[in-house]
């Protein structure tokens, strides 16, 4: 039994289109299935951990964003259960990372039902789970006014807070101790990638596997407002990271010190200090 776990609101309704998709192809396979969703993201959670202590299931299909990919992820890696993403969010950059289209869906649906799942590297961050980036800086602090606005809504929100945040941004002080140094520095913002990409499709962290065991870890150095604005466009190719205020590092863990919020695949996670790991062969999903 497969159990389909649905963000009926996300995309824009899309999660409720691809949701009727799936339901619909794992009918005409006659493969058995349950669908649950929730009014809220706790309840949904809620429900599935109550089915879950009764039945034994297959594995996961996610139909939603990165939100409800990542609640799912908190509780399928602990259980051993294997999950899939459906993308029907804004962003999907986990699916972006496991290298699927975001447009054709049966392929992908007949993968995963007849394949077997492998194993891939999840970072975990004070006991959360995540797949693709954990992010502090500009970033968060765009993440954290877009949060308390009423409006607009949509992406628009998120280019109001950047046109509020960026005129008083100043750089934040960050120690970072990894495997191998510590690093103090001055920085606009930081990534540490176990994915690629995040924001829909800002490759910050290009090179960054789920496969090796390591972050990567991109340092945005000071730059002026206007060079920020020059650069921070060059992250949906990911050329980035050939600028020369752009410091690419890797590491298995990362502690963080600053006087600044973490996020996690969209989530917030809080305030510093975080530490984050990243384990190897910690979900099992199906890649390209």
């Amino acid at each position: 039994m497969w159990l389909v776990a649905i963000n009926p609101t996300s995309g824009q309704g899309r999660g409720a289109r691809l949701a009727s998709e799936v339901v619909g192809f794992l009918k005409r396979e006659k493969i058995e299935y349950v669908a649950i969703s929730g009014i809220s993201a706790d309840d949904l959670k809620e429900r599935i951990e109550n089915f879950l202590k009764s039945n034994h299931i297959t594995g996961i299909l996610s139909v939603g964003g990165d939100g409800l990919a990542h609640l799912i992820l908190q509780i399928a890696v602990p259980a051993h259960i294997p999950f899939a993403i459906i993308p029907a969010g804004t962003g999907n950059d986990i699916v972006r990372t496991l290298g699927w289209s975001l447009d054709h869906l049966e392929p992908y649906l007949k993968r995963v039902v007849s394949e077997s799942p492998q194993p891939i590297d999840l970072g975990n961050v004070d006991s959360e789970w995540f797949a693709a980036i954990l992010s502090t800086g500009f970033d968060s602090v765009v993440n954290e006014r877009a949060n308390r606005l009423s409006w607009p809504s949509g992406p628009q929100r998120y280019n109001v807070a950047i046109a509020l945040e960026l005129p008083k941004f100043r750089a934040i002080h960050y120690r970072l101790e990894l495997d191998n140094e510590t690093i103090d520095t001055e920085a606009m913002l930081i990534a540490i990638g176990n994915g690629r990409s995040y924001g829909g499709g800002m490759f910050v962290c290009p090179s960054a596997r789920i496969d090796d065991g390591l972050f990567d870890v991109m340092i945005l150095k000071p730059v002026s407002k206007i060079e920020f604005l020059k650069v921070f466009p060059k992250v949906y190719s990911g050329s980035h990271i050939h600028y020369p205020q752009v410091e690419i590092v890797r590491s298995s863990k990362v502690r963080l010190t600053a006087n600044a919020v973490a996020y996690a695949d969209g989530e917030r996670i809080g305030p510093a200090p975080i530490s984050a790991e990243c384990v190897r062969a910690a979900g099992l999903t199906w890649m390209l």
